[in-house]
């Protein structure tokens, strides 16, 4: 089953810069959002969590603040 993995960020953002990278080190498609830029992204965000902190990484339905490598990886079902 695919995973339809979302990410909230900013362009200035450590933490979101290491999830990126990431993503692109173990191959795995991603939607991206830039919550500086895009007002209406950044509402949708506050919805999900609450709060303005990024990133926001949604895999499926499973919202995460922060970049956790190791629960990303989980989520992911490959190895972190």
């Amino acid at each position: 089953m695919d995973k339809h993995v979302t990410i909230y960020s900013t362009p200035t953002c450590h933490f979101c810069k290491m999830a990126k990278d990431f993503f692109a080190e173990k191959n795995v498609q991603y939607t991206a959002h830039d919550v500086a830029s895009d007002a209406a992204k950044r509402q949708e965000m506050i919805q999900l969590t609450g709060q303005l902190g990024v990133p926001v990484i949604v895999i499926n339905d499973n919202v995460m603040v922060g970049f956790d490598r190791d629960r990303i990886a989980e989520k992911l079902g490959i190895e972190a």
